[in-house]
């Protein structure tokens, strides 16, 4: 049992930390806050002027960006009007083309009444003219029938005489004769 004694009085530490790892640490904790002040005196500026121009950077290209951005809405603006201008051309363009056409289409009709009109009037007056050479036609007809008639029957019953008074008469008496149409 003396033996158990012993051993519990020459236990370790509780954690198992006795004065030498505490020297350790103690050694490590300094060294460490002296290489954290060295490393903070030579890369503090370093570091900070590092981070200082990053955010000029940054707020440079921010800058640009909005510059860009304004620029290009800008750029959008203006090709939206030039499109709204080309818009309201074409509508002027087709506009007129409408109005063109429909200023040729009533010339065209017009010109087609007028042209219709003339060849109305040139066939009236065909007709008219043919009507006139039928009549003109017919009375020589009639003129040539009738002296055939009258010279057969008057060559049987009148001597020559009688027969150029017959003659003349009935010439005399066709001119004077007008045409009912």
């Amino acid at each position: 049992m003396n033996m158990v004694i012993l051993t519990a009085t020459q236990a370790l530490p509780p954690f198992g930390i006795d004065s030498d790892l505490i020297g350790r640490m103690v050694a490590n904790f300094v060294n460490v806050a002296i290489l954290a002040a060295v490393l903070a005196f030579l890369l503090y500026r370093p570091v900070r002027d590092i981070l200082r121009k990053r955010t000029e950077r940054i707020q440079r290209q921010l800058a640009s960006a909005d510059e860009e951005m304004t620029r290009a809405l800008e750029l959008r603006q203006e090709y939206e009007r030039k499109i709204d201008e080309i818009n309201d051309e074409r509508d002027n363009i087709l506009n007129d083309a409408r109005r063109q056409a429909a200023d040729n289409s009533r010339r065209l009709i017009s010109d087609a009444k007028v042209e219709a009109e003339a060849l109305k009037e040139r066939a009236s007056q065909s007709v008219e003219m043919e009507w006139d050479r039928a009549q003109e036609q017919m009375r020589t007809a009639i003129i040539d029938v009738s002296s055939a008639m009258a010279g057969k029957f008057v060559s049987l019953a009148i001597n020559q005489e009688t027969h150029d008074n017959l003659l003349n008469e009935a010439m005399s008496d066709l001119e004077g004769m007008t045409w009912r149409d």
